[in-house]
């Protein structure tokens, strides 16, 4: 046996000191590393910091000449103030109805789409995956007066369906889930769960759907987060029932607007983002560690 095949076949604890200095991974980060986390950490939650510190205050202080620097002890005058201007709870039963059925339906879809494309044999399959990764490359914007037509011959404008029938799945999750799922599952495990006699679905759901959970984490939460801030069609289609997001916009009047009845709004409308990442952060970060690692 030749000295260089005894060197790749030796364990590590053999090899020169030189050599295993490139197994440890007892490394820790440098000062360099924290102070670029923190400084990303500081320029991160400065913005809400600021919003919510404009939110406390009121409208007197916020027009001075100095604006201030620190909390002020108007915040809850402030939150009566755009509770009594606009339909708040009404507007957020709104925005979590449309979030969430829109969230539940493109998880699934995508899933199972992502799952055809990645592991089902079928003709056509290339062809149709380049024409869903095609349609990422159409703006949104472009589809918004053929759809908001569709919308007004089907009689469904002002309705909550008009705003989630034409976001139930999206191409973007499609593509998601599709690469995520052809490096995550081993085509050996669906072949042995087809031998032991699971139907197709059966196989999905045992055998897919485990595997995906860290990516339908992400897209989930990706996607909630969309459609909670969605601005642009919920104001078009369904002004008269409105979500969280357009009923916001009711706090600016003609002339003057408020600043700090609008951030106090703002972070009112942030709270449940906020509280979705911190419930959901596990997974989040499972996610992103898996595909690093599988990486």
């Amino acid at each position: 046996m030749s000295n260089s095949t005894l060197e790749r076949t030796a364990p590590a604890a053999s090899l020169p000191k030189r050599r295993r200095k490139s197994f440890s991974m007892d490394r820790r980060p440098g000062f360099l590393a924290y102070g670029i986390l923190i400084a990303f950490l500081v320029g991160s939650t400065y913005p809400l910091w600021y919003s919510f510190i404009i939110g406390s205050s009121s409208g007197a202080v916020f027009a001075s000449a100095y604006p201030p620097l620190l909390p002020g002890g108007q915040f809850w005058t402030n939150v009566a103030e755009v509770l009594d201007s606009i339909h708040f709870w009404s507007a957020l039963g709104n925005s979590l109805i449309v979030s969430s059925v829109i969230t539940f339906s493109v998880v699934s879809f995508s899933t199972l789409a992502g799952y055809a494309f990645a592991k089902l044999r079928f003709r056509g399959r290339e062809g149709l995956l380049v024409f869903v990764i095609a349609t990422l490359a159409v703006p949104t914007q472009l589809g918004i007066i053929p759809m908001f037509m569709m919308m007004k011959q089907f009689g469904w404008t002002g309705s909550l369906g008009a705003i989630i029938i034409p976001t139930l799945v999206t191409a973007f999750g499609v593509f998601f889930m599709r690469q995520y799922l052809v490096e995550n599952i081993p085509d050996e495990l669906i072949e042995a769960a087809r031998v032991d006699g699971a139907s197709m679905i059966g196989t999905f759901w045992h055998v897919g759907v485990p595997a995906a959970r860290p990516a339908m984490a992400i897209l989930s939460l990706f996607t909630f987060m969309t459609a909670w801030t969605d601005y642009l069609w919920p104001m078009l289609v369904a002004p008269q029932n409105p979500t969280l997001q357009v009923a916001l916009n009711q706090l600016q009047s003609a002339r003057y607007v408020d600043y700090t009845i609008v951030m106090t709004g703002a972070l009112l409308a942030t709270i449940p983002l906020l509280v979705l990442f911190i419930l959901a952060g596990k997974q989040l970060v499972s996610g992103i560690m898996a595909g690093a690692v599988k990486g």
